[in-house]
C-alpha cells in the first residue's frame, strides 16, 4: 500500500508551463503503474496520463497528448506531469493514482490532489 501527496500546482498564465509532483509518503511506487486524473469543478473525475511501472509505456488523454509529459523517478518515489502550453480549460484539481494488479483486479491508491489555475 501506497501514501500519495502531490505538489507543484498553483495559479498561472495562459500560455505557461508547470510541472506538479507526486511523491509516495509511504511505501514504494516501483511495482506500481502511475498514473494522473484531474477534476473541475462540476465535472467528472478525467484520466490525463499513466506511465507503466518500468517507464516503458506511457499514454495520454486525447485533450493533452503532445502538450502533457509524464514521468517517473522510482529510485525517488516520485511521479511528475511536465504540463506545456496550459489553457484554461485545463483548471481542475490534479489527482495522482497508483494502480497494482493483484491477480483479481486493479487496486487504485489516490493522493489528495493539487489545484491548478490557469488564467486566461
Amino acid at each position: 500500500q501506497v501514501q500519495l501527496v502531490e505538489s507543484g500546482g498553483g495559479l498561472v498564465q495562459a500560455g505557461a508551463s508547470l510541472n506538479i509532483s507526486c511523491t509516495a509518503s509511504a511505501g514504494t511506487i516501483t511495482n506500481y503503474a502511475m498514473a494522473w486524473f484531474r477534476q473541475a469543478p462540476g465535472k467528472e473525475r478525467e484520466f490525463v496520463a499513466v506511465i507503466s511501472q518500468n517507464i516503458d509505456t506511457t499514454f495520454y488523454g486525447d485533450s493533452m497528448s503532445g502538450r502533457f509529459t509524464i514521468s517517473r523517478d522510482n529510485a525517488k518515489n516520485a511521479v511528475y506531469l511536465q504540463m506545456n502550453s496550459l489553457k484554461p480549460e485545463d483548471t481542475a484539481v490534479y489527482y495522482c493514482n497508483a494502480k497494482l494488479w493483484n491477480g483479481l483486479g486493479w487496486s487504485d491508491y489516490w493522493g489528495q490532489g493539487t489545484q491548478v489555475t490557469v488564467s486566461s
